[in-house]
């Protein structure tokens, strides 16, 4: 099969235009700890994500962005796909589409991916048993690229005419976790396999995480269909960001990952925002599990943790509901009631400060330095 061409502009706008504006969250069942746990055929949950995907489309969401894991694969290419496929069906039943991640740097729990029971949930610690796919050490050994190959051409051919598909998402946050430029190569031969396979749908990959990683972002971005972006700033440094991207590639945007409550990064701020400007959107987390994102980066045990101190443990950072489906914040389940449930036409940034009690007007606006206040720029959710 020859490998197609990189959208033009304006087949990414055509695409994008034909579909209702995507909002919805990056998902894992809450009884998962991380992706491997979430496919594998012992502990994967149809049960569970049936429940929870019923809930998240009565928050109007319909898309979700899920991880898949490489090792369970290579371990069961076929059960694996034939577990992708059942999560489609039940993501469909509720109107929700889906946004499959191949590959992830993000290691928070220190280990490499490993097969079989995972380890539980460190307490008090912001997701602490996540892996990486396919692994740091497989990500620079070329000898193991011929498999990560077949495993991103297997998967994409299985579901490339697949109406339930959204989007590819080749690498999520490359350079993450101490990877910094490591992963580049991988990351552009990511999208080369993906295009081999002749997909409908477009291919994107998780880039634009961390504004100083300027290759990896301009890899990401050039290579893209749809460009995708992460962010969890204030509303000043977002728009800032958000134009500096539309301004340099021109395509649909989305945002992948959201929602950092103590950063001021908030349902009542940005999802107007993001339907404001045409931007797809998924909050990192739903439903508060074995993940505990709903504790802040400083409890995690990285490098993150040592760059953030002080940061507020009282006030969920991620998550949208608590185990039972009742919303942590009544009032941000009333926002997306609003704007991705009645569609009501956005509002101005002024009637956006009137929304959120305790944000201040002013610090709508961006800055003279570009950033909007003195806060650190984003990191991982």
């Amino acid at each position: 099969m020859t490998e197609r061409d990189r959208w033009t502009e304006e087949q990414a706008w055509n695409w994008y235009r034909e579909r209702e504006w995507p909002v919805g969250c990056n998902y894992l069942p809450s009884t998962a700890v991380n992706p491997t746990e979430m496919w594998q055929a012992a502990t994967f949950d149809p049960e569970t994500i049936d429940r929870e995907l019923g809930w998240a489309a009565d928050w109007g969401m319909n898309s979700v962005r899920v991880f898949l894991q490489f090792l369970v694969w290579k371990d069961d290419a076929a059960g694996l796909e034939e577990r992708l496929d059942r999560f489609l069906e039940i993501a469909d039943r509720h109107g929700i589409s889906t946004m499959v991640v191949l590959f992830d740097d993000v290691g928070f729990s220190g280990d490499d991916p490993y097969l079989g029971p995972q380890k539980d949930p460190i307490p008090g610690t912001h997701n602490s048993q996540w892996t990486p796919s396919p692994g740091h050490g497989r990500v620079v050994d070329r000898s193991t690229w011929p498999e990560l190959a077949e495993y991103v051409r297997d998967v994409v051919r299985r579901f490339r005419g697949d109406e339930r598909i959204f989007c590819w998402d080749t690498y999520n946050e490359p350079g993450n976790s101490e990877m910094d430029g490591k992963s580049n190569p991988l990351l552009r031969e990511s999208f080369a396999w993906a295009r081999e396979a002749d997909p409908i749908h477009p291919i994107t990959a998780g880039v634009n995480w961390d504004p100083n990683r300027t290759e990896q972002n301009r890899i990401g971005s050039e290579e893209a269909d749809v460009v995708s972006f992460h962010d969890y700033s204030d509303l000043g440094f977002t728009r800032h960001r958000v134009e500096s991207i539309e301004a340099e590639w021109g395509r649909p945007l989305l945002c992948t990952e959201w929602l950092a409550r103590t950063r001021d990064n908030l349902a009542e701020t940005h999802l107007p925002y993001f339907k404001r400007e045409g931007i797809g959107c998924y909050t990192w987390g739903f439903v508060n599990g074995k993940l505990q994102t709903h504790l802040p980066w400083s409890t995690a045990r990285t490098s993150i943790a040592e760059a953030i101190e002080g940061e507020e443990t009282d006030t969920w950072f991620h998550d949208l509901v608590h185990g039972d489906g009742t919303p942590y914040r009544r009032a941000e389940y009333e926002t997306f009631q609003r704007y991705a449930v009645r569609d009501e036409a956005p509002p101005s940034l002024e009637e956006i400060a009137e929304l959120a009690p305790g944000v201040d007007v002013e610090g709508l606006d961006v800055g003279e330095d570009g950033s909007g206040d003195d806060r650190p720029g984003p990191y991982h959710g």
